[in-house]
C-alpha cells in the first residue's frame, strides 16, 4: 500500500493534518479504534485563545510562560498563540458550533488564565469539533481511514522514514503502508497510569514506536496530573472540566472547608492544585461544589457533566461532586520543531505525542487543542514539500521483521492485563503527583523485570494487547528515566524529600 502522507492517529491533530494536506495529495488515516475515539474526543473545556475586546496575544503568551514554569520554547509559544485564532476561524468553516451569547462567542475562564478566552460548546468541545471534522474527512475525496490497525513499527533506513508496519486487529494480518511523509498523531499516555482521564487507546503507541526508531524524546517527566476527575470506580476517571472552577465551583474538603492556599484559589496553575488535593485526600475525601450556582444555568452550561454524575447519583445542582486528580496529558514527547518535523526525516509528529515545548513543564489549561490546530497545520505546509519527491522502493527482507500474530487464549489475555495493572499502580504510586528518588529508582527496576517477562514469553509476537503492553512499558520506562534525571520540582514534576 502506497500513499503521499500517512498519518496514524485520529484526534484533532490528525484529522486537521489530514484536511490540510490532502489538498496537496493523498493521505491514508490508520487509527487503533473507531475514527472519532481519541483524546480529543473527551476533551470538555475547549480551546484557548485571543477573541476578547479586552485581551491580547501577549497577555495569552505570558500566561503559557508562567504556567510553563519558565521551561516553555518562547518561539513556539508566540507562534501558538498569534497564529490560534486564524486556525480557529478556518475550524468554524466545517461546521464546529462555539456557544454564544447575543451572537458573540462566549467566552470561559480557565485556571491560570488572565482573562476570559476560552471559546467552548457547552462541556463537550471536544465531542463537536471530532464529529464535525470526521464528517469532513469522510466527504474528502483524497483522504481513506483504515480504523482497528494498530502501529507495529516504522520503516526507517538511515535516519529516513519511509512508512510503516501495522497489524490489521479485524483480520489479524499484517500490511505495510509506504509514504513520502509519515505523521504521528497517536495522542497521549494516560493509560501508563492507574488513575488517568485518558480512553484506553492513549498507551503511548507513536512515542514508543519513535523511540525505537531512534528519535528524539524530550521532557517526558512532565505528566499533567488533572486535579478533578470524577472520584468514583471506573478503569477511566471522568474529567471534570475545569470550567466548572472557571464559573464559580469551589474545592473544599470532608469538613467541607475551602483549603487551596494559592493566591489564585480554584484557579491556581493545574499542577499545584492537583498536589493540593492529593495531599488533601490523605484525611478525608474531596469535593467540588458549584450547587450555589443557579440550577438551570447548571444544567444548560454543563450538560454532560451533570448527565455523567447522575449515573452514580451525584446532582451537581445539590450534591458536592467527590474528585481525585488523575493522569490527564504528557507536555513532553516526540522532540519536534515548529513545523513538527523531528530528528527522523520524512517523520513528524503532532499534538499530544509531540514536544513543541509550548507547554514547558506544565500545560496552560485549553491550550492543547490549540497546539494540535496550530501545529498540525503549519506541519501539513511543510510536509507538502515532499509531495513531489519519488516514493522510495522498500527492501521487505532489509525493512520488515516477521511478527508472528498470535491468538492469546484467556489464561494469557489474564496474565497480560494483570501485568498491566501492576504497572499503572505502580506508575501511580512511585511516578504520580508527588515522587522521589528512591521510588524512581525502584520503579525502574520493577519495570525492567517486567519487559523482561513480556520479552522472554512473547518476543516478536504480534496481538493488539502485547503491543499496547510493550508501548505502555516503553513510556513508563521513558517517564521514568527522565525524572531521574530531573533534579530538582518544576511544574508538574514534584521531588518530594526521601
Amino acid at each position: 500500500m502506497k500513499t503521499d502522507f500517512l498519518v496514524i492517529g485520529s484526534g484533532l491533530s490528525g484529522l486537521w493534518f489530514s484536511l490540510n494536506a490532502s489538498k496537496y495529495g493523498k493521505c491514508i488515516i490508520t487509527t487503533k479504534d473507531a475514527v472519532s475515539e481519541s483524546n480529543t474526543k473527551y476533551a470538555q473545556g475547549g480551546i484557548a485563545a485571543v477573541f476578547g475586546e479586552n485581551d491580547n496575544f501577549e497577555s495569552h503568551i505570558q500566561d503559557t510562560l508562567i504556567a510553563g514554569a519558565g521551561l516553555c520554547n518562547e518561539k513556539n509559544v508566540k507562534i501558538m498563540v498569534e497564529n490560534g485564532p486564524a486556525e480557529i476561524k478556518r475550524l468554524v468553516s466545517y461546521g464546529v458550533n462555539f456557544d454564544r451569547n447575543n451572537g458573540e462567542l462566549e467566552l470561559g475562564r480557565e485556571g491560570a488564565h488572565s482573562s476570559r478566552r476560552i471559546l467552548h460548546h457547552k462541556d463537550a468541545t471536544g465531542d463537536e469539533i471530532e464529529n464535525k471534522l470526521v464528517r469532513a474527512i469522510k466527504s474528502s475525496k483524497n483522504v481513506s481511514i483504515k480504523e482497528k490497525t494498530i502501529l507495529i513499527r516504522l520503516l526507517v533506513k538511515d535516519k529516513k522514514c519511509y512508512g510503516a508496519l501495522f497489524l490489521d486487529i479485524r483480520k489479524n494480518s499484517l500490511f505495510a503502508v509506504e509514504a513520502k511523509c509519515v505523521v504521528l498523531a497517536t495522542g497521549g499516555i494516560g493509560q501508563a497510569y492507574k488513575c488517568t482521564t485518558n480512553p484506553k487507546v492513549a498507551t503511548g503507541d507513536g512515542i514508543a514506536a519513535a523511540f525505537r526508531a531512534g528519535a528524539e524524546i524530550e521532557n517526558m517527566e512532565f505528566v499533567q496530573f488533572h486535579p478533578t476527575a470524577l472520584n468514583v470506580e471506573s478503569d477511566v476517571k471522568f474529567l471534570i472540566s475545569e470550567a466548572l472552577r472557571g464559573e464559580g465551583a469551589f474545592i473544599v474538603n470532608s469538613k467541607n472547608q475551602r483549603f487551596v492556599r494559592h493566591n489564585l484559589k480554584e484557579l491556581a496553575p493545574r499542577d499545584i492544585l492537583a498536589r493540593e488535593i492529593f495531599n488533601e485526600m490523605k484525611y478525608g475525601k474531596v469535593y467540588l461544589d458549584i450547587f450555589h450556582r443557579d440550577k438551570e444555568f447548571i444544567k444548560s452550561r454543563f450538560p454532560s457533566i451533570y448527565s455523567r454524575c447522575l449515573e452514580f447519583g451525584i446532582d451537581i445542582t445539590r450534591d458536592k461532586i467527590p474528585i481525585t486528580p488523575a493522569a490527564h496529558f504528557l507536555c513532553g514527547g516526540i522532540k519536534t520543531d515548529s513545523y513538527g518535523q523531528t530528528s527522523i526525516k520524512n517523520l513528524f509528529a503532532i499534538g499530544e505525542c509531540a514536544c513543541t515545548g509550548v507547554h514547558g513543564a506544565n500545560r496552560l489549561a485549553s491550550n492543547s487543542l490549540l497546539e494540535c490546530l496550530v501545529f498540525s497545520s503549519r506541519a501539513a505546509r511543510k510536509a507538502k514539500e515532499s509531495k513531489n519527491k519519488p516514493l522510495k522502493q522498500l527492501n521487505n527482507n532489509s525493512n520488515k521483521i516477521f511478527y508472528p500474530i498470535i491468538k492469546l487464549n484467556k489464561k494469557e489475555e489474564k496474565e497480560l492485563i494483570i501485568l498491566q495493572g501492576k504497572l499503572k499502580n505502580l506508575m501511580w504510586c512511585k511516578v504520580g503527583i508527588i515522587r522521589t528518588k528512591s521510588g524512581l529508582k525502584s520503579a525502574l527496576q520493577e519495570i525492567d523485570s517486567l519487559e523482561k517477562l513480556i520479552k522472554n514469553n512473547y518476543k516478536n509476537n504480534a496481538s493488539k494487547i502485547i503491543l499496547e503492553t510493550k508501548n505502555i512499558l516503553a513510556v513508563a520506562k521513558l517517564i521514568v528515566k527522565s525524572s531521574l534525571k530531573r533534579g530538582e520540582s518544576v511544574g508538574c514534576f514534584y521531588l518530594g524529600n526521601k
